[in-house]
């Protein structure tokens, strides 16, 4: 065979593996924000509205508590100069006693709420993952990412299928019945 032949043979060949490679279907990749779907969904409205309720009242408990060490500091301070030695004491004792309780209950407070907001955005997590499954095996998804946690920085529109989402879950929320909510 003469070099013409062989590269002809060969130009040929890549041409052929090329046309392969290019008539092959493109990955799908998709990437989802899932802090959007815990502000805009319908359970993560409900989510946030328990958590600051939650927290009002506990706020309206420290605020009781704050007013009422306010005015043991008060009236230790109006009286001292009158008082005893042993009730300046017994007073400041109490006033300390009451500081370290309202730190303590705000800490309490403070762990009670983190936790209850755990508690539900992982009940969100786990019915959006679900959703994000299914929906990467119906549409043949290859990857689809977390936009925040997966490291991912830039991410055009056209992959985020946050919204497609966000009515999934929607619509998989409205099917459930009110207790389970």
């Amino acid at each position: 065979m003469n070099m013409r032949t062989i590269f002809l043979t060969l130009t040929l060949c890549l041409f052929a593996v090329s046309g392969i490679a290019f008539g092959a279907e493109v990955a799908k990749i998709g990437v989802i924000d899932f802090q959007r779907i815990i502000d805009t969904s319908n359970a993560g409205k409900r989510s946030a509205v328990e958590i600051k309720s939650q927290g009002k009242k506990m706020e309206q408990i420290l605020k009781g508590k704050e007013a009422k060490v306010e005015e043991i500091k008060k009236s230790l301070e109006q009286k001292v100069l009158v008082m005893s030695r042993e009730a300046r004491e017994e007073k400041e004792r109490s006033l300390r006693i009451k500081t370290n309780d309202l730190r303590s209950l705000r800490k309490r407070y403070m762990d009670v709420l983190k936790d209850l907001n755990l508690k539900l955005s992982n009940r969100i997590k786990k019915d959006v993952f679900e959703i994000v499954e299914r929906i990467g095996k119906q549409e043949g998804y290859l990857l689809i990412l977390e936009r925040r946690v997966g490291g991912v920085v830039y991410a055009p529109n056209a992959i985020d299928i946050t919204d497609k989402v966000i009515q999934a879950y929607n619509a998989l929320d409205a099917k459930r019945p009110k207790g389970r909510k």
